[in-house]
């Protein structure tokens, strides 16, 4: 029921201080749930690959080299490993052990790795391969090919 005071129409209603807040409180509300909606969306979009060589080491055996890799993946999907290449050379045969006048490894399939897992890897090399000869202190450059297009570069000396 409306109120007179001295001809004027007076109504209840809320203050202008009061609707302020009202219309504030609702607009950071909706503004926090289109946050979080957009951050779902942006995560699901961004995933990407990343094997990095946390450690790597050689030994060697009558003329030929082992060289160890420990792999991590520390992007945020699978990361899956298909190819290897010693100096830019694919590695001839998958298979485990150091054949003569031939580079090996023993990844006998496509590798994958989840997201945060580690994997070990080796890779024979033979001091003959190709007719080149392969000797002490000469470096190395292994290279891991992902289905993803990615390339994990890894520098070793062979002792």
């Amino acid at each position: 029921m409306p109120y007179r005071c001295r001809g004027i129409q007076l109504r209840k209603g809320i203050s202008a201080t009061i609707a302020a807040v009202i219309i504030i409180a609702a607009t950071i509300t909706v503004s926090v749930a289109v946050a979080i909606w957009m951050g779902g969306i942006t995560t699901t979009y961004t995933k990407f690959e990343k094997v990095q060589i946390v450690s790597a080491s050689c030994t060697k055996n009558a003329g030929n080299w082992t060289l160890s890799f420990n792999l991590k993946n520390t992007g945020t999907s699978t990361s899956t490993l298909i190819e290897v290449f010693v100096n830019e050379v694919e590695v001839d045969a998958y298979g485990s052990g150091a054949v003569a006048g031939s580079w090996t490894t023993n990844m006998t399939q496509a590798q994958p790795l989840e997201s945060g897992a580690s994997t070990s890897l080796k890779v024979y090399v033979s001091g003959t391969k190709a007719g080149s000869s392969l000797s002490s202190g000469t470096m190395v450059n292994v290279r891991f090919h992902s289905a993803g297009g990615m390339d994990y570069v890894g520098l070793l000396e062979l002792i």
